[in-house]
């Protein structure tokens, strides 16, 4: 008995013998990709992006704030720079009539400072600044706790008028804030 070699099915066929047959390709219009313009313009204006970016960064920066403790306590300022530096505010020497209050104070402290009048019917007491910056706590000169100490404010010029007229006629307080 003689035997026939068969096909394996391991054996692979030569390429191209599975593929279908050949065809004619019908016509169509181009393809296009909508919205490739928009790139073509941003990459023109690419100064414009970098800028963007830049004031974005600058921007996220500005309000993180600083990272360390710069000393000052209290509430951020109230006044913009801008005020600041056009001279609407002016440096107020007050005196308060508490000494050891003024010794627990340091520059850069915001304060509030309370004017306590009194009267035959009792006593009346009104805020006269709100938010004002120590700007400076002088040295008190020697035995001279009884007269109260001074401090240096940093406060808008309607306000340090109302100091001086309330450090006349009241005694001055402040409350740090």
């Amino acid at each position: 008995m003689s035997f026939a070699p068969s096909p394996s099915p391991l054996v692979p066929c030569p390429p191209g013998t599975d593929a279908p047959p050949t065809c004619e390709v019908p016509h169509f219009a181009p393809v296009r990709v909508r919205g490739g313009h928009q790139l073509r313009r941003f990459v023109r204006h690419r100064r414009r992006a970098v800028a963007l970016g830049l004031a974005v960064t600058a921007a996220a920066l500005v309000a993180a704030g600083p990272g360390g403790d710069d000393g000052a306590r209290g509430h951020p300022a109230t006044e913009s720079v801008r005020e600041h530096r056009a001279g609407r505010t002016v440096s107020a020497p007050v005196r308060i009539a508490d000494a050891a209050t003024v010794r627990l104070l340091r520059p850069g402290d915001r304060v509030d400072v309370i004017a306590a009048e009194e009267s035959a019917l009792g006593g009346d007491a009104r805020v006269v600044a709100r938010g004002a910056r120590v700007t400076k706590v002088p040295e008190p000169l020697d035995g001279a706790t009884e007269g109260g100490a001074l401090v240096v404010l940093s406060v808008p010029r309607s306000t340090a008028a109302r100091l001086a007229g309330a450090s006349a006629t009241a005694r001055l307080a402040v409350t740090l804030c």
